[in-house]
């Protein structure tokens, strides 16, 4: 098991990539889509946005060969590896998500995509299948000592409004698009998934890469008017039946699927190490369960972490852990504080020779 850390585009630069090997991280995951929306580091894509209406501008590049090169090498230098790409910009893929009308063409770029990632040594690519992405979600001093963190607060406005038409997922993929999209049915949103991977895994198998699916967050049936695919943990089986392949993975979020309505958290994490179908882990605590649940510091919500890293250890788990959100910290570099906190926390439990703390009890939740 290794102990990673994840970075928007806008920090990959020495200074990040230094901050995570000091926190013991030696592997990166990056999300090349960014969605960085401030002159600070305050201002991030696990943040809500008030309004919904985004953030900002898709590009819809596809990364060159020689740029994943270089952004692996320059963390190289610091003992880093680029192990995993995350997410899509939507606009490479709106129409496949959607079943529009660019969708072959786009499949195109989604390939070459993956074909560039995989020749640039990069082993995962993650992403969340999803059309209104991360939506209706607020922020709250819910974490310990009233720390700021998100979470979600009820059905609000934002996650019953309809997703613009010119929006997929967070972003906007066509500014002179009026009106609103109209709801794709469930199934019809599956079966866009199933022509996807059809075509993906074979590419993403020569390539040498694991597409790694990232649960809805949040986990609800509908938001925004749209369906959603992983809302609850069984789904994830689903989604993995699709496809035959080591290719189709997951990139296995444990806060969102403990803040499922249903199913056990540990009994999914589990099943899915035995499996050998985890890609790598996104780990935060949570306290809560839809519609209703705020995030907290990795050692307070109702996640029993140690519990989970030992489940892990026990199937032999060989991929990377990142904590993907955390609180922000009462002090001069409140982002840098909070995940240093979390990235001490998991070192201690997944370095080896370094004895798991016993698992604390944990009230089941109705």
């Amino acid at each position: 098991m290794k102990l990673g850390f994840g970075l928007y585009r806008h920090m990959l630069d020495d200074a990040h990539f230094a901050f995570a090997r000091q926190c013991g991280a030696t592997h990166i995951v990056v999300h090349m889509c960014d969605y960085f929306r401030g002159n600070d580091q305050t201002t991030r894509a696990d943040q809500p946005v008030g309004d919904g209406s985004g953030w900002g501008i898709a590009e819809g590049r596809v990364w060159a060969v020689d740029e994943l090169v270089a952004i692996r090498d320059a963390m190289a230098h610091h003992d880093l590896i680029f192990y995993a790409v995350e997410n899509f910009d939507p606009a490479l893929w709106s129409d496949i998500l959607f079943g529009g009308p660019r969708r072959d063409a786009q499949m195109e770029g989604v390939k070459q995509l993956i074909r560039n990632v995989g020749a640039a040594g990069i082993q995962v690519f993650g992403y969340n299948f999803s059309l209104a992405g991360v939506a209706g979600r607020v922020t709250s001093n819910g974490a310990r000592g009233g720390a700021p963190s998100v979470g979600l607060d009820g059905l609000n406005t934002v996650t019953q409004s309809p997703v613009p038409a010119s929006m997929a997922w967070n972003m906007v993929v066509d500014p002179a698009a009026e009106g609103v999209r109209a709801t794709v049915p469930a199934e019809a949103l599956w079966a866009n998934l199933q022509w996807f991977l059809d075509r993906i895994l074979p590419v993403a198998e020569e390539a040498g890469v694991r597409m790694a699916a990232h649960p809805d967050d949040p986990p609800l049936p509908m938001v925004r008017q749209q369906p959603r695919l992983v809302y609850q943990p069984h789904l994830y089986q689903r989604l993995l039946d699709l496809g035959s392949s080591r290719a189709n993975a997951l990139e296995f979020c444990v806060g969102t699927v403990a803040e499922m309505a249903e199913g056990d958290v540990y009994e999914t994490v589990a099943r899915h190490a035995r499996q050998g179908t985890i890609a790598y882990v996104h780990l935060r605590n949570v306290r809560g369960r839809v519609p209703h649940y705020h995030e907290t510091f990795i050692d307070e919500g109702d996640i029993d972490v140690p519990r989970v890293i030992e489940l892990l250890r026990e199937a032999e788990f060989d991929g990377v852990v990142i904590p993907d959100h955390a609180p922000q910290m009462s002090c001069g570099a409140p982002w840098h504080a909070g995940m240093a906190f979390a990235m001490g926390y998991l070192n201690a439990l997944i370095r080896p020779g370094i004895a798991t703390p016993p698992s604390r009890v944990v009230e089941t939740r109705p």
